[in-house]
């Protein structure tokens, strides 16, 4: 007799990045989220399968998925091979209903991959992306040495458990929410909040979830850009709400609780990163 399938089905698609050690640590972050994910204190039942520069072969696989999650340097489908049967792929799972969650660079959708209007499929699944020296929108990429992270949807599940916390990072601001005035639709909740640049600060969205007419649901964040970010509490717990959220299931009224990750075992390059000379352009 077969194994009754899980509950919730996340798969995690690891994109390409030529980064430094310390920064990004793509393949890293992809195995401890799937460890977080299938080790979770208060939520059970999810599995994670983690696919690293490629697209599922089997394409039978992509039926039983409940969200998924990219990492990696911009938006991996763009940068993976076969590019434009990944993007059909997922057009039929968000037709179906399912999440999409993207973690820091893969928010970024460059020139190249925008049409001049902006109407990157991302604008309707996730509700916004990065937008770096494009031709309709210019965001900001910038690394602080503290920045403050503060919760924006009070009453939304992803912002339960979790409180405002500062730490060293590259969270994008200026992202694009769409040509009306770059706000945010109506079915766009800001999620977290932060006040930059500190020479001219302003409230800039980074991190936003939507709710789509399909029934999925899209969660944006625009960190951790530094691997060591992950053991922060507050910061996981923003992002595993956001993916658990995302896959359609419940977030606890005290937001998804995990054992503190050991940032050596998941085989990243380095866990602190080389002292920095120069910022670097995206």
């Amino acid at each position: 007799m077969p194994a009754a399938r899980p509950e919730t089905t996340v798969a995690i698609v690891v994109g390409p990045s030529t980064h430094p050690p310390g920064t990004h640590e793509v393949k890293a972050g992809g195995r401890l989220l799937a460890w977080a994910l299938e080790n979770m204190k208060n939520v059970s039942g999810v599995r994670a399968r983690v696919f690293f520069e490629e697209w599922p072969r089997d394409r039978t696989v992509l039926d039983d998925v409940d969200a998924v999650v990219f990492i990696g340097d911009l938006f991996p489908p763009h940068r993976m091979e076969d590019s434009a049967t990944i993007l059909e792929d997922l057009a039929a799972m968000m037709r179906r209903g399912a999440g999409i969650v993207c973690l820091h660079h893969a928010n970024g959708v460059p020139a190249e991959n925008a049409p001049p209007d902006g109407a990157h499929p991302l604008l309707e699944w996730m509700g916004g992306y990065f937008a770096p020296r494009n031709r309709h929108h210019r965001s900001v990429a910038r690394v602080f040495d503290s920045v403050t992270v503060s919760p924006a949807g009070p009453s939304h599940p992803v912002s339960a458990g979790w409180r405002t916390f500062t730490v060293a990072d590259e969270p994008y601001y200026n992202n694009y929410f769409g040509p009306d005035g770059n706000r945010p639709a109506p079915n766009v909740t800001i999620l977290a909040t932060a006040q930059v640049p500190p020479e001219d600060p302003k409230t800039e969205a980074v991190a936003w979830g939507v709710e789509r007419k399909d029934g999925g649901r899209g969660f944006g964040v625009v960190m951790p850009h530094f691997y060591k970010n992950w053991a922060d509490e507050n910061l996981r717990r923003l992002i595993l709400n956001g993916v658990v959220w995302a896959a359609g299931r419940e977030v606890p009224a005290t937001g998804v609780e995990t054992p503190p990750p050991d940032l050596h075992a998941f085989g990243a390059a380095g866990i602190e990163p080389r002292p920095r000379r120069t910022e670097t352009k995206k």
